[in-house]
């Protein structure tokens, strides 16, 4: 019972922070100009009838010099049609200045560029968890010894340098100078065939070099900290072997910490990486919500502003959540 009103408490709180981020993104877009993007050989009428019909702009007329003059549509109202949109329609918008995708729904072009974004990621995770924990734990039984020493500085140089540097370096040594991979991602659809699979890999190590530093920190923080318990010496003092003992017992508790992580960022692979999106030509959804930006492309900015935050949220429930579920001595909600 506490865990259920625990859970709907958080739902409820991770909803009305939504909405207010949202609501705040809406209203400081939309203070920026209004850009018109007209294409090629187009009707500059259209491209403002065609913010019109977004209800952006209204009594659009002829101006002097051949331009238009148009009234905004005061900012409140312009969400609850968007707002609206969504609810009743499952309408997102068009993109209205975004070049490459002009007059196309964003929702579809969303979901054509969500596969790459989601691969990266998933792949990232599950390359990074095994080796973060076996260097974590590895570090933990060695502690003090040359093995902790070794990983811990490398631990401390891979939090260090930022992911940009990690990504160039793994595109200088394995892609031009070894030539093991290609430097950009194959821009094929088939994601499951193995020359885009090859062509991620660049990618998922530099994504999975962050990750793996956390896990390994991590899991030796906790796990020399539970070998070092008392619980533990009484196990030894019972007969059981340092193997057995830290099988079924330090493993098992420093496991209570560390498994909500590796849980919340598994949620959290939707988020992608912008920048290494952007370094390794990945055609993902990190790529569409710089150029929305760029773009001040509303809708875009919109759809890709609410996943992202609604994938954080949801991995900070995730994380909070799990703990209650992994460890049965913690009672979410209770007094």
């Amino acid at each position: 019972m506490y865990m259920f009103k625990y859970v709907m408490k958080r739902l409820g709180l991770m909803l009305f922070t939504f909405t207010i981020i949202i609501v705040m993104c809406f209203i400081l877009i939309k203070l920026l100009p209004i850009q018109v993007n007209i294409a090629p050989n187009e009707d500059p009428l259209i491209a403002y009838k065609r913010l019109e019909g977004r209800g952006w702009i209204c009594n659009v007329r002829p101006g002097p010099n051949g331009t238009f003059l148009y009234e905004r549509v005061p900012i409140l109202l312009q969400l609850v049609n968007y707002a609206k949109r969504i609810f009743t329609q499952w309408d997102f918008g068009i993109a209205t200045t975004y070049g490459e995708y002009l007059n196309m729904p964003v929702w579809e072009v969303f979901v054509d560029h969500l596969p790459p974004t989601i691969l990266i990621n998933i792949y990232s995770t599950l390359f990074g968890v095994p080796i973060g924990l076996g260097l974590g734990i590895l570090a933990a039984l060695k502690k003090n010894k040359w093995q902790d020493q070794a990983i811990n500085i490398f631990i401390i140089l891979l939090i260090s340098v930022p992911s940009i540097i990690l990504g160039l370096l793994i595109q200088y040594i394995f892609c031009f100078k070894l030539n093991w991979f290609p430097i950009q991602m194959d821009t094929s659809n088939d994601y499951f065939t193995w020359p885009v699979f090859h062509s991620m890999l660049p990618a998922v190590f530099a994504l999975s070099l962050g990750s793996i530093a956390g896990y390994a920190r991590g899991t030796r923080a906790e796990l020399s900290e539970v070998l070092t318990s008392e619980f533990m010496l009484l196990a030894r003092t019972k007969g059981l072997t340092k193997r057995q003992a830290v099988l079924r017992h330090a493993m098992r508790n420093s496991m209570v910490v560390i498994f909500p992580s590796i849980l919340a960022e598994f949620i959290g692979v939707l988020s992608g990486s912008l920048i290494i999106e952007n370094m390794f030509s990945i055609n993902g959804v990190g790529g569409l919500y710089l150029n929305s930006i760029n773009f001040q492309d509303y809708d875009f900015f919109m759809l890709l502003s609410g996943f992202y935050t609604l994938i954080s949220l949801t991995a900070g429930i995730v994380l909070d959540i799990s703990y209650g579920f992994i460890d049965p001595r913690i009672r979410m909600g209770a007094k």
